[in-house]
């Protein structure tokens, strides 16, 4: 029996694991979701030292708040990340709002979308944020199942213009670490 999934900061130890956890994102043609997925990595550990840039607020677009990623790794194996905002600004509050998680395409359907949230929102709780908002497509029946899994709760949904498409946003009351 393998080990249960953890969540982890992001590691040299993971380096190839975690590339090929982005190819398979890329080959399946599928968005990087969380947007993390999408930095360079060719330079590892510049990579790995921007985002704990990131989580300190240093090397962030201006209108970015701090936020801090994490990969869910199981039997030694990357298979997804999250990503979890420390705050909310006005446009993460129509989209995008405190955690983006992803699973890799061939891990998907084992319960790792609920564990990588569950463990996300410990890591929320331990930055003292009470109350997070996640957001996804409303076509997205995977992603809105995963997050009421989580104990979310339905607030709204509105078309994004930018995104083309429905938004819902779903609230969690955070549970302490």
């Amino acid at each position: 029996m393998g080990e249960s999934p953890r969540l982890i900061a992001p590691s040299l130890a993971c380096k190839e694991s975690y590339r090929a956890l982005v190819a398979e994102f890329a080959a399946r043609g599928e968005e990087p979701i969380p947007f993390p997925l999408s930095f360079p990595n060719e330079n590892f550990e510049a990579f790995l030292a921007h985002l704990a840039g990131c989580e300190r607020g240093i090397g962030i677009p201006a209108d970015f708040v701090p936020h801090s990623t994490f990969w869910l790794v199981e039997d030694g194996e990357v298979v997804g990340v999250s990503n979890l905002r420390h705050r909310l600004t006005e446009r993460l509050l129509e989209e995008g709002g405190h955690i983006g998680y992803g699973i890799r395409p061939g891990a998907r359907g084992r319960g790792l979308g609920k564990a990588i949230l569950g463990l996300t929102l410990r890591e929320a709780a331990r930055r003292g944020i009470g109350r997070a908002l996640l957001t996804c497509a409303k076509a997205n029946a995977a992603s809105a199942a995963v997050i009421a899994a989580n104990g979310g709760v339905l607030k709204s949904e509105g078309f994004v213009a930018s995104r083309g498409e429905v938004v819902q946003r779903w609230w969690i009351e955070v549970r302490g670490p």
